[in-house]
């Protein structure tokens, strides 16, 4: 069917899958892309203790020996950037430009970010305390071996941002990619097989109640991090309350609140959202999903958002003048659909742009005028769907922002700074943009609050967060 690997990565071999399996689709065309054999029980069991053998080495290596390795893993995706950049684009039905320019870019510097961090781990003081002793001091070693949950929307950013700080810091992992999205990490697995000592990085197939479940549940499991919905999230958190309580590191989704104030640049913000709120389809946990805008320029607002969408170009990904593609399965569509045709039942104001090119998972961008207790406002879509509500005074947009159950991304728009900073600071989100959206920077913490997760991604935090703080007191 295709000539996509689609052997699972164990002990540093590839291996045909024993399990279920499961059929990937190309979701430009709705037509399957490859079939890959989902891990056995035993498969994720040689995994598991595969990753737990190879930690005992690679933790004790020096922190520029796992440098050099991090390094040289970057320097890999760069080389075959091209390549890996037409599987994922194929596979999650990302335009091809973008990819190429964008996201492996940024994988690269992902590595090579923590390449470097590590060797610039926080020192905290050593000395002298009880003058019964003769010194204290405080070590961050490796946890041990980590269980990882990538989801769909970015398959090989997001493995990027989870296995890259969890090796540099002397750990082994044991990742899962989202059964949908399983080809770009396996290509990307040939790179950790030339580099990394065998069983460091370890990648098996299949469903989460399947596969996820039995990897997260494992007794040699220290740490689980997932990137996926609430419910995911609490299925991991009931697994890490097992025999061996394990740490947990999860980002669930998010529902990003826009607050334009009455005095907010809207050209810009227009040509900002164009992006935020459409990139991959609206995919996207932080995406730019719901605007809380001032009355009085809420009706422009409004029109000048209606061109915009009017305008987007969306369609296959290898055009080199869309600006997204497809949804990513059968599933999403109608997921999506559901959500803007019961607004529109509702009596919501749905604008829509041009319709799909062809029978792939495509779904037209969107803008729905709606109240704030609509659902469409209420619940994430995950899909090129925007929605706008007026707002009288800048305390009720706040309120109504802080009121959802989500807490990962928002943004306020205002010339004014002072006001600016005083919202972003009430804001309850573990990232909040002024006068822009979306733009991450690898130096800067990514992370949520409230059912949004916690734990950061990116920034030396990140590399903290895959450590355990030690005392050792010489007395």
């Amino acid at each position: 069917m295709s000539a996509f690997g689609t052997s699972l990565f164990i002990n540093g071999e590839f291996v045909a899958g024993e399990g279920r399996v499961e059929t990937v689709y190309e979701p430009a065309l709705r037509k399957p892309m490859a079939e890959v054999a989902s891990a056995s029980k035993g498969q994720i069991d040689q995994a598991v203790k595969a990753a737990s053998g190879a930690c005992r080495d690679w933790s004790q290596r020096t922190p520029r020996e796992r440098s050099a390795a991090l390094l040289a893993i970057a320097a890999a995706v760069e080389a075959r950037a091209v390549t890996l950049a037409e599987v994922e684009s194929r596979n999650a039905g990302k335009p091809l430009r973008f990819v190429k320019a964008g996201e492996l870019a940024n994988v690269a510097d992902v590595f090579r970010y923590f390449g470097t961090a590590v060797r610039n781990m926080p020192a905290p003081a050593a000395g002298n305390y009880r003058s019964s002793v003769l010194t204290s001091l405080v070590r961050r070693d490796p946890i041990g071996v980590i269980a990882q949950i990538a989801p769909w929307n970015y398959p090989l950013l997001m493995a990027a941002w989870k296995i890259a700080p969890a090796i540099a810091a002397g750990n082994a992992v044991v990742i899962k990619p989202s059964e949908l999205t399983p080809l770009s990490l396996l290509a990307l697995s040939e790179v950790f097989a030339e580099i990394l000592p065998a069983g460091v990085v370890n990648v098996v197939c299949g469903s989460g109640p399947d596969v996820g479940q039995a990897l997260i549940s494992h007794d040699l499991v220290r740490m689980i991090s997932l990137t996926g919905d609430v419910r995911t999230g609490r299925a991991v958190l009931q697994a890490a309350a097992g025999p061996m309580i394990k740490r947990t590191h999860l980002e669930l989704g998010g529902k990003a609140p826009v607050i334009v104030c009455e005095d907010a640049d809207l050209d810009k913000l227009v040509e900002t959202l164009r992006e935020a709120s459409f990139y991959n389809a609206g995919q996207d946990c932080t995406a730019a999903c719901r605007i809380f805008a001032h009355r009085n320029v809420v009706q422009a607002l409004t029109d000048k958002l209606k061109a915009m969408i009017g305008s987007l170009v969306y369609g296959r990904p290898e055009r080199d003048d869309v600006e997204f593609g497809p949804v990513i399965s059968a599933r999403q569509l109608e997921r999506v659909d559901g959500f803007v045709s019961r607004a529109r039942a509702g009596g919501c104001d749905v604008m829509q742009g041009a319709p799909a090119e062809s029978d792939g998972y495509f779904f037209s961008p969107t803008l729905v005028a709606a109240p704030i207790e609509a659902e469409i406002v209420q619940k994430e879509v995950f899909g090129p769907v925007l929605s706008i509500t007026p707002f009288a005074d800048v305390r009720t947009a706040l309120d109504w922002a802080n009121a959802s159950e989500y807490g990962l991304g928002s943004s306020v728009w205002s010339r004014q700074t002072e006001q600016a900073m005083a919202i972003a600071n009430a804001l309850e989100y573990g990232v909040t943009w002024i006068n822009t959206h979306g733009v991450m920077a690898t130096e800067m913490p990514h992370g949520g609050m409230k059912n949004s997760g916690y734990g950061s991604d990116l920034s030396m935090q990140s590399l903290i967060d895959y450590t355990q703080i030690r005392h050792i007191m010489l007395g």
